[in-house]
């Protein structure tokens, strides 16, 4: 499948305007969302095999979940599994809806495997996204694998009131969402990356919790059931020093982050003689793809040795073949997700990835990917 799509499919695609084949792939898997029998014909397609994963309280089929990014306002969620995927991170959300930047805003380039982008955190806002998620609950849709929610800040709100928007949109999405990742790493919302530093993101980090505590007594009482709150991840750039990446981890603790997802895209650029390329890298935005891969390994290293194993990490960059998956699992990371990966191979990726993990996790003699996690660190 993966022949064929690289040779007959893709050229076809490539053809078109990305962000157009994005929208009318996003519109066809919404159908099949909305259709059991397409959902099914799909899974016998692309579903792939269990390998249970646990982190941070959650049980994932599989170890491999979609990234931010492709399916933004949730869809597309209940066809997910389907495709081969253990989870899936909708958004990002913002409180208010936004158009994002203005378009061209989605380039290929094509030889390095790789895409820029510089959307600007575009959708539909909390409310909108929020009514989605409700709607494929009601319907019975809701997928068996974790949905995460990225969340995002307004372009309009100033940085003093970043936490403010963070709690909102949170409050708003907090019952449909089984995971919520903080982030404060795009490069496509202005002065965004700001806020990773320490003392801001305390600040939105101490507001996220105050929502997520006070939503959880609220659903206790609801439901006369125990008080649980939802799992707190922060997603960090790659082009983060490994000593701002320290004074993150400072806060792990006492703000009660879940896990790391380790990385966002990149402004960074890979050096290069081809002039296409050269053009394309000169458009503003994230870079992510092959280019990413060994820089967002790098980081969950550090980040693995620095937390001593004791932090979930979702390694995210580069992610095209099992190797590439194994290296970032043995690097520290408990989960990966894909995106542009999976535009440049197709998708039966999730399924050759989860394959080709177990296949690696034999050879090693182990019985489960959390005996792999951070694996050349030992010994």
């Amino acid at each position: 499948m993966s022949w064929f799509y690289r040779h007959l499919i893709r050229p076809v695609l490539f053809a078109q305007n990305p962000e157009e084949i994005h929208r009318l792939t996003l519109d066809m898997l919404a159908w099949a969302s909305r259709h059991s029998l397409a959902s099914d014909a799909v899974e016998a397609f692309f579903g792939a095999p269990e390998m249970p994963v646990t982190a941070f309280g959650l049980r994932f089929p599989n170890p491999i979940g979609l990234a931010a990014g492709m399916d933004k306002e949730g869809e597309a969620v209940p066809v997910w599994p389907s495709m081969g995927f253990g989870h899936v991170e909708i958004g990002a959300v913002t409180w208010q809806g936004q158009p994002g930047n203005p378009a061209p805003r989605l380039f290929r380039a094509i030889p390095d495997e790789a895409i820029v982008n510089r959307m600007g955190f575009n959708n539909q806002g909390a409310a909108a996204v929020a009514e989605t998620l409700a709607q494929w609950r009601r319907r019975g849709r809701w997928p068996a694998h974790p949905v995460g929610v990225n969340l995002g800040k307004n372009k309009v709100t100033p940085l003093e009131k970043a936490p403010e928007d963070y709690a909102k949109t949170m409050e708003a999405l907090w019952a449909q969402g089984d995971f919520f990742v903080v982030n404060v790493s795009s490069p496509n919302t202005p002065n965004l990356r700001m806020l990773q530093d320490k003392s801001a993101l305390d600040e939105i980090l101490a507001a996220l919790q105050e929502v997520n505590q006070r939503q959880a007594e609220l659903s206790g009482k609801a439901s006369a059931g125990p008080t649980k709150t939802k799992p707190i991840l922060v997603k960090v750039a790659p082009d983060l020093t490994f000593e701002a990446l320290d004074e993150i981890l400072t806060l792990t603790t006492p703000r009660r982050v879940a896990g790391i997802v380790a990385t966002n895209t990149t402004i960074n650029r890979p050096q290069t003689e081809d002039a296409d390329l050269r053009r394309i890298y000169g458009e503003t935005g994230g870079l992510s793809g092959k280019p990413l891969r060994e820089r967002s390994t790098e980081v969950i290293r550090h980040l693995y040795r620095q937390s001593k194993g004791a932090l979930p990490i979702i390694g995210v960059g580069g992610i095209f073949t099992p190797d590439d998956a194994w290296e970032k699992i043995a690097a520290g990371a408990s989960l990966l997700q894909i995106y542009t990966s999976m535009v440049y191979e197709g998708p039966g990726l999730a399924r050759a990835l989860v394959i080709g993990l177990q296949a690696r996790l034999g050879r090693a003699g182990w019985r489960e990917l959390a005996q792999a996690v951070g694996c050349e660190n030992q010994g």
